[in-house]
């Protein structure tokens, strides 16, 4: 079974973002770049079928050189192949991404398309949905447990997936035909750490490198901007002893004492 999962370099960051000088991207001079937690989990998830069924697992990245690392990444982490749309390394809006991905992916032959359900960075939701659209494929978002099986036991290769997710505490699940495109929610699995024999297979391997194709996008950034936080405020009540009456007077104002 042949699968392509679709992943996006991103900032990581951790604690305060902070936005350059020019308002163009995020500052990541004391962090980096990785995938989103989402599409990790949607490698392992290739990975754990392929191993189980046979088959390749691909990923594939719209994005500049330095997206190859996140690619390697995932290698890292079992998948068998990894596939590079190089940018210039301007942002790519929704419109543009799934078509490039779209073109790429058209007579692959791949079985399976898999996302995670929004990147970590813009969160537009859109990507899966758009490419699904464009290949005429059905499409099924926000899952969190994913079955591969055939109409007919016995048949030979896989040819439908139950694909499920919860909605406002009901459990859904669709039965879908392949080939399809999925995107997967964190918490479908969780993505093993690379093994060391892993690592040194992915720094060998080659990135195949091809020009994104598709078309343009409408997408013009101004600029960014971090929106602003509550200011926080604390206010010495006294120490010891001295402290229990404006405390007292606190939790009154409150309505928590009886």
């Amino acid at each position: 079974m042949d699968i392509c999962v679709c992943v996006k370099r991103v900032p990581m960051v951790g604690g305060m973002i902070k936005v350059t000088p020019d308002g163009q991207d995020v500052d990541t001079a004391m962090s980096g770049f990785t995938v989103s937690p989402h599409e990790e989990c949607a490698v392992e998830e290739a990975v754990q079928i392929t191993e189980r069924l046979g088959g390749t697992a691909t990923v594939l990245t719209v994005g500049p050189p330095q997206a190859a690392d996140q690619l390697r990444d995932m290698l890292a982490l079992g998948a068998g192949r990894a596939i590079l749309l190089q940018t210039d390394g301007a942002e790519w809006g929704p419109v543009a991404t799934a078509a490039a991905i779209a073109a790429a992916v058209a007579g692959g032959g791949y079985d399976l398309l898999l996302f995670g359900n929004e990147s970590a960075d813009t969160g537009g939701y859109q990507v899966p949905v758009r490419v699904a659209h464009a290949l005429g494929l059905p499409c099924v978002t926000g899952i969190k447990k994913l079955q591969v099986g055939t109409r007919q036991v016995g048949t030979g290769q896989p040819d439908r997936i139950v694909a499920s997710r919860e909605y406002r505490g009901v459990m859904e699940s669709f039965d879908v035909p392949l080939p399809a495109v999925v995107s997967v929610k964190e918490g479908i699995n969780l993505p093993r750490y690379p093994s060391l024999p892993g690592r040194l297979r992915a720094k060998r391997a080659v990135i195949e490198q091809a020009e994104p194709q598709g078309g343009t996008d409408w997408l013009r950034k101004l600029r960014l901007e971090v929106p602003r936080s509550a200011a926080k405020q604390a206010r010495i009540l006294g120490t010891g002893a001295d402290a229990v009456p404006a405390l007292v007077e606190v939790l009154d104002s409150l309505g928590v004492l009886p």
